[in-house]
């Protein structure tokens, strides 16, 4: 991740414990990687301005949705663009590059 001026910049996010695994294990994987470095960097999933999927194979799109649907906040859905790539190991079906805002993480 790299943070500028309160805007997280997360690269390419690739399952790595899934790889060849179904598109929804591969999915669940990713976003929780994504929360991870989201609350590392001091933001969350509510916070996020921008989101593009890549998808080795369109035909994963609805499965995919379904856990992205199940993940991301219904009142802070990110604009989103998802296309289809080859992606650089065979074994991924999906990659992730997000921005996000900082924000304060309130805990108890």
């Amino acid at each position: 991740a790299a943070i500028h001026q309160g805007v997280v910049y997360l690269g390419g996010q690739v399952p790595e414990q899934s790889r060849g695994a179904d598109i929804a294990a591969q999915t669940a994987e990713v976003l929780a990687l994504i929360d991870a470095l989201l609350r590392d960097a001091g933001s969350d999933k509510h916070h996020l301005l921008m989101v593009t999927i890549y998808l080795a194979d369109l035909a994963d799109y609805a499965g995919m949705n379904t856990v992205w649907d199940a993940w991301v906040s219904a009142h802070a859905a990110p604009p989103r663009a998802c296309v289809q790539a080859q992606l650089a190991d065979p074994a991924w079906r999906i990659e992730m590059v997000l921005t996000a805002a900082q924000c304060e993480i309130l805990t108890n």
